[in-house]
């Protein structure tokens, strides 16, 4: 089973955070480190946008902001890029849709499938995959239209309440009347694969406002959906905490690791 971690944050202005600390590093550094993880069976990529960046909203061309990403994720020597679009307003009136499909298009043509991964990370409820609930169809119609040209989704099944998320019925099979739909199965049941539904959660209590589970429990659930023909995996937020002990625990009812790995 491959792994994936991703550098945080590729903005519009430039790269921040661990992205900019990678920046620093000379060739041979990188290289370096790239094998490491490689050798460890998990690809390295970057996570654009986040919280911070309001693209569409901003007046941001979609296009051209493609370009600079994907020749950034060139430059430094990267194995795709993790899509974190949190521009929340531009989805309420009904603009985030082509811009998203316009700039993951214009992406996937720089880096293509063969050779780059592009993953889309959504919050469940905004941008929700429930159905009639955006103007421009929220992320049902971008995987309509485009779903091909991305990997997968990493799903943040966390922060959108007390109560939400916290248990495997309501993770996977049916969600509260607060945010309908937006289970894993339900998502499944309104035309997205299953196998591009990734399933978040945060590693700590510390690492969200909400949603957490104990690594024994989210175990539990990913044997369950396993049982019934999901297969897209996990990822934790965030290191240092959602670390090889983390995942060693999730995993170990559904794809148990061997013995030092």
């Amino acid at each position: 089973n491959s792994g994936h971690s991703a550098l945080c944050f590729l903005l519009v202005h430039g790269a921040a955070d661990n992205a900019k600390q990678w920046t620093t590093l000379t060739d041979d550094q990188r290289k370096k480190i790239k094998t490491a993880y490689h050798k460890a069976g998990t690809k390295l990529i970057v996570s654009a946008f986040g919280a911070t960046d309001k693209p569409t909203t901003s007046g941001v061309d979609a296009k051209q902001t493609a370009k600079k990403f994907a020749d950034w994720v060139k430059q430094y020597h990267l194995d795709g890029i993790d899509i974190d679009y949190e521009d929340l307003y531009a989805f309420h009136n009904g603009t985030a849709e082509k811009w998203l499909i316009d700039f993951t298009t214009e992406l996937r043509s720089h880096l293509p499938k063969e050779h780059y991964i592009i993953t889309h990370a959504l919050l469940t409820h905004c941008p929700r995959f429930s159905p009639k609930k955006w103007s421009g169809g929220g992320y049902l119609s971008i995987d309509k239209k485009i779903g091909h040209m991305i990997n997968w989704y990493n799903i943040q099944f966390y922060n959108q309440g007390e109560s939400e998320y916290t248990d495997c019925h309501g993770l996977l099979f049916k969600s509260s009347s607060t945010w309908p739909q937006s289970s894993v199965f339900e998502i499944h049941a309104n035309g997205v694969p299953l196998p591009k539904l990734v399933i978040g959660k945060p590693a700590t209590k510390k690492d969200a406002s909400n949603g957490h589970m104990e690594p024994s429990t989210l175990a539990d659930c990913l044997k369950q959906a396993k049982d019934k023909k999901w297969n897209a995996g996990a990822m934790g937020w965030q290191w240092p905490r959602a670390d090889n002990g983390w995942f060693k625990t999730v995993r170990a009812h559904s794809w148990p690791c061997h013995e030092g790995k």
